[in-house]
Formats: C-alpha cells, structure tokens, sequence
C-alpha cells in the first residue's frame, strides 16, 4: 500500500458517523502503512484474529478481564515495552504485532478489537500520561493496564497516578472522570499524538508532518492537526506547504482565525 492509498484509508475512516462502528484495526493499520509503506500488514490482522479465537474459548470459562488479560498478555505475549519505550516501533501496531511489545495505547488498539468482536463492553479510557482501558463488570467498571499484562488497576493506584501528573486531589479522587470512557476514533488519534511529540522532541520533522496530518484526516473538524502540519512542514523549510495547512486551520475553526493569521503572516514574511 502506498502512502496516498493509506491516506484514503484513512479519510474514510475520519468520515465514519458516529452512530456507526469505527474500524479501529484497519485504520489504525493504514497509520502504520503510512509511516512505513513498505511493512506487511498480514502480522497485525493475523494476530487479530487468533486473539478473537482465543477469547472466544476462554469466555466460556473465565471472566472477562480474566480472558481479556490472559488471552492478550499470556496466549499472544504483548505486553509494554519497558526498556526503549521511546521507539518507534512501540507505535507502529504492525511492528507491535510482530514484537509483542510496544506502548500502552498501541497494544490498547488490539485489546479493543479483540474484546469488541466477542462481544465485550470495553472502552479505552485517555488517562494522563497513561492510556487504559475500562471494561464493564457484572460488579462495575474495571481499569485494566495493557501496557501491565492487562492486570486490573485499584481505585486507590488510579488515585495515586493521576495525583502523580499533577491533577488536584478533588480531580484525582473522581473515578468517574478517571475512567470516563472515549471512542475509538480518540484511541488512534491519541496515538498519533503520541507520534507526534516523540518527532518533534527528536526534531523529525518529516514522520511529525506525517503524524499531524493523520490525525487531521482522522478528524476532520479539527483545525487543529492543521496547526501542527503547518509548524511541521515550516521546520523543514516548507514554507508554501505550512501556508496551506494553516489556511486549512482557519477555513476549519474561524475562532482560530486570528492565531493562525499571524503564524501564517510569519511564515509569509520568510518566503519574501
């Protein structure tokens, strides 16, 4: 698949109503095929489908946080990667397929789909600094870590986390804020900014374009990713095409207007 074939991948999925289902897997698929055109996407999907299988059988005789966690953590080894979780690798779910380790919201996209397909209410759950999951129980909702094994995170551990990013205590000790659910749309956009900050701290200019303008085709009312492309492409030097993605911005959101106005009259005056 080629770089413009998975970013119509992508934009078909950035078009999906919200009342319909979203595919996560695939889009998040074409993601990977966008970054790296020349990965085979077979491992990710095969790995999908022996998680689905697997979970199926174990439903029958376990709970399903049990299942969840022993079917993706134990029969398909994927787990976090603690020693270089800065590469990009951990952020590629076809590269994560094929290493079973990788970052908490990458390993989170084939907890999704797997849980999804047999039927399970989980949802992922945009912690601060941390991506979880959230599965409904017969006793409640359940935290569950993929980056962990799957294990399950105590109320009091979800407390401490958040009290630990700086969230004030009368913030920290809200578990329904804690464990407010998002959708998968969110799931895969957060990952692109995952991409994104890591680029742009290594001053990878490229692979952030890249990563900012998935997530613009992703959501496409939010001006912005359009921002980002805009500061992306200027790095580079590509100052006609940071031009064009902040005219986007502002034909996007009119509120923004006024700061992409002057970021683009910026950048203008270094074309002159």
């Amino acid at each position: 698949m080629t770089r413009t074939e998975a970013e119509a991948v992508i934009r078909a999925a950035g078009e999906t109503p919200p009342e319909a289902e979203f595919p996560l897997l695939e889009a998040a698929i074409a993601c990977a095929l966008h970054e790296s055109p020349e990965h085979d996407p077979q491992a990710a999907r095969a790995l999908a489908r022996a998680g689905i299988e697997r979970l199926a059988q174990r439903l029958k005789v376990e709970s399903a946080e049990e299942a969840l966690a022993e079917t993706l953590a134990g029969d398909l080894g994927l787990t976090g990667d603690l020693f270089t979780p800065n590469h990009p690798d951990n952020a590629d779910i076809i590269a994560v397929a094929e290493r079973r380790r990788g970052l908490s919201v990458t390993l989170g996209i084939f907890y999704l789909h797997v849980g999804r397909a047999c039927g399970l209410d989980l949802k992922g759950v945009d912690f601060p600094g941390h991506f979880l999951l959230r599965i409904q129980t017969p006793e409640g909702p359940l935290a569950l870590d993929p980056f962990s094994h799957g294990r399950v995170v105590l109320p009091s551990e979800l407390t401490r986390r958040a009290l630990h990013t700086g969230l004030t205590p009368n913030v920290a000790d809200r578990l329904d804020l804690l464990m407010a659910p998002v959708s998968e749309r969110a799931v895969l956009i957060r990952l692109q900014n995952t991409i994104f900050a890591h680029a742009l701290g290594e001053g990878d200019f490229p692979r952030a374009e890249r990563s900012a303008l998935r997530r613009a085709l992703l959501d496409p009312d939010d001006h912005r990713p359009w921002l980002d492309v805009a500061a992306a492409r200027e790095g580079q030097g590509a100052l006609a095409g940071a031009l064009e993605a902040l005219s986007c911005a502002s034909a996007l959101d009119q509120g923004a207007a006024l700061a992409a106005r002057a970021q683009r009259e910026r950048v203008r005056l270094q074309l002159n």
